[in-house]
Parts: C-alpha cells; structure tokens; sequence
C-alpha cells in the first residue's frame, strides 16, 4: 500500500500540470487529489502550492510558490513537507518537513522541521526547529531551537534556544538560552542562561545567569557575577559587582556583592566587602562602607554603615 502510494504520488507529479486544479477523485472538492487543487477535503498530494483557498484534510507537497502572493489561503489538518512544509497563507493542525515549516502569516498547532519552523506572523503550539523557530510577531507555547527562539513581537510560554532566546517586545514564562535570554521590553518569569538576562525595560521574576542580569528595572530574585539597572528591587546576589545608575536610581531589597555600588539611595541592605551609596535608608555591612551624603566623619566606616543626615 505504501510502495503504491508513493508511486502514485511520484506518477502525479509528472502528469497533473495539464490539470489546472489537479486530477481529483472520486470528486471536484474531496477524496484523493494530485495535483494544485485550491479548494479541497481528503488526501491532496502536491508539487508546488499556491494559489490555495481551504484544504482540509492531510496535505502532501513538496514546496510553496516562490512568488510570495501567489501564498494563500490556509491548510486545515495535516500538512507533510518533502522536504518543506509551506506555501500557504495559514496552515492549522499537525505541520511536519524535512526541512522546514512556516506560513505566511499564521501557523499554529504541532510545527516541527528539521531546520526551522517560522511564521511571518504568529507562530503558536508546539514549535521545534532543528536550527531555530521564530515570527515575526508572537510565539507562544512550548518553543525549541537549536540555535535560537525568536520573536518580533511577544514571546510567550516555555522556550529553549540553544544560543538565545530573544523577542521585539516581551518574553514571558520558562526562558533559557545558551548565550542570552533577552528582550526590548519585558522579561518575565523563570529566565536562565550561561552569560546574561536583560532588557530593554524590565526583567523581573527568577533570573539567573553565569555572567550578567540587567536592565532599567530588575525586580525578584537575580544572581549573576554582575547585576546593574536604575531601579532594582528584590534579592540580588551579585557576586563581582552591583551597580545602580545615577543619583535619581535605588536599591530596594537586598544585595549580596564584592562591590555594591549604588549612585543613588539604597533602602534596605548591602553585604560586600567595599559598599558605596549615595544615601542609605537602611545600613551597609561591609570591610569598608560608605555613604556620600553622610557628614564628614561618617562617609567612610568599617563593619556597618547608615544614613546620619540630621
């Protein structure tokens, strides 16, 4: 059975092109077509798809249009790539290549591909690219790629990339990536990497990472050789340098690190071995600690330091 319709599928690729909308049987719209009809229900074996409409159903082709708006319609079902899955405006269900799967604008559901999987779009479901997944606008659901995940506009859900994971906007959920976890908005939840967790505006949440966390806001739990941002609050244990940027930033928490630098005020507690702010609404335990707006006398001390400002 199978021998048989792998030949009839080879067959209809060499005899259907003089079929505009492919050799279908028993009917026009359903049963068994080979060939590019655009609007069909069953089992459809194509070369090259375009111009399709609906086809509902399991959908074997080889590749898509190489004129992108000739890349219509949408695929209900399952498609099989060979080698790649694609040519469609949306492709719904179970999407499977050799090489790849991707849609122009959506595809949602089971996306595998040898090499990547990709949407111009969303990209939503189970994604896994042998090199890498992406959209250009969200992704959401469990993502993996080899090299990397990513997203122009959200990135959503449980995502593994082997050197990054990274999004235009945000990155919510369970992130990990070999070299960065990384975003232009906001990075949310449990973030892991080798070298740094950062953003553009705000990382919050659990972050770990072996050599940097960091952004304009950074709010939970973060440990890093070094930790920075304007405005940090929650637990950092930072165990090379913390810094907080310019006299209008501040720490509020706690920070464990050789070096706590904070620029602006500290509420809370600094533990390292030299400790600097400009203000403390707390205190410093340290070898050496200082607070600027102390007066003379008592901007330097050992052990412990405060704010003494009358």
């Amino acid at each position: 059975m199978k021998k048989l319709t792998l030949a009839l599928f080879i067959l209809s690729l060499t005899l259907i092109p003089g079929f505009s909308q492919g050799l279908n049987i028993p009917a026009k719209h359903w049963g068994i077509s080979f060939g590019n009809s655009t609007q069909f229900n069953g089992l459809r074996f194509n070369l090259v798809d375009k111009d399709i409409e609906r086809i509902n159903g399991i959908n074997v082709n080889v590749w898509g249009a190489k004129d992108n708006s000739r890349q219509t319609g949408t695929v209900n079902g399952i498609s099989i790539g060979i080698p790649a899955a694609m040519g469609t405006m949306n492709r719904n269900g179970i999407n499977l290549g050799i090489f790849g799967t991707g849609a122009k604008n959506n595809l949602k559901g089971i996306n595998i591909g040898g090499l990547g999987v990709g949407a111009g779009n969303n990209l939503h479901g189970i994604n896994i690219g042998g090199l890498g997944a992406g959209a250009g606008g969200d992704v959401k659901g469990l993502t993996i790629g080899l090299l990397g995940v990513g997203a122009g506009g959200d990135l959503a859900g449980i995502n593994l990339g082997g050197l990054g994971v990274g999004a235009g906007d945000n990155v919510k959920g369970i992130n990990f990536g070999g070299l960065a976890v990384g975003a232009g908005g906001t990075v949310s939840g449990i973030s892991l990497s080798v070298l740094a967790v950062g953003s553009g505006e705000h990382v919050q949440g659990l972050s770990l990472a072996g050599l940097a966390v960091g952004g304009p806001k950074v709010t939970g739990v973060q440990a890093a050789l070094v930790i920075g941002g304007k405005e940090v609050r929650g637990i950092s244990i930072a165990p090379a340098y913390f810094k907080i940027e310019g006299l209008d930033g501040y720490m509020k928490g706690l920070s464990v690190s050789v070096f706590n630098h904070v620029q602006g005020e500290v509420f809370g507690v600094c533990i390292g071995i030299f400790n600097y702010a400009y203000a403390v609404h707390g205190f410093q335990l340290g070898i050496l600690n200082h607070v600027k707006s102390n007066p003379k006398g008592l901007r330097w001390l050992p052990i412990f330091n405060t704010s003494f400002e009358s």
